[in-house]
């Protein structure tokens, strides 16, 4: 079984988070600068075995595309033609930053911290990957109630 990798994709940095082999759970890896991201995948996909990119996909409280899409569609378009063997999903990445935060201060990190926007990026990867693995979750124990 492969990893899935999740990417928060910003206009500066990149959060990135992946699965453990067993996609069981969800661990923020890194975050990098939007220049290094293409370097950083393929470096990372000949390292260990991707079978999914997860993209956050930002969308506006009533379902529309955000202003951010413009910056991501553009990614989005080379991620799959860079890595055509790698399926790539979206998942919604509202509050993403918010929870991140939320987290941040969970977790008892001093305000000095909690600034660090890298750390927020990659703990909103790791959400957007946590999100997608529940759904995945949620629709095998559905399927089962059948």
């Amino acid at each position: 079984m492969g990893r899935i990798l999740a990417i928060d994709y910003g206009m500066k940095r990149v959060g990135i988070a992946v699965t453990d082999t067993l996609q069981i759970i969800a661990n923020g890896l890194t975050t990098v600068s939007v220049e290094e991201i293409f370097p950083f995948l393929k470096a990372y996909v000949q390292k260990e075995n991707v079978e999914l990119f997860i993209v956050g996909e930002p969308k506006q409280m009533n379902y529309t595309n955000s202003d951010a899409s413009k910056y991501i569609e553009p990614f989005v378009k080379k991620l799959k033609k860079d890595f055509p063997d790698i399926p790539v999903k979206r998942v919604d990445e509202r509050f993403t930053s918010k929870m991140a935060f939320q987290t941040m201060i969970d977790a008892g990190l001093n305000k000095k911290k909690r600034q660090n926007k890298a750390l927020i990026d990659t703990i909103s990867a790791t959400i957007i990957l946590q999100s997608y693995m529940e759904s995945l979750e949620y629709k095998l124990i559905k399927e089962n109630k059948k």
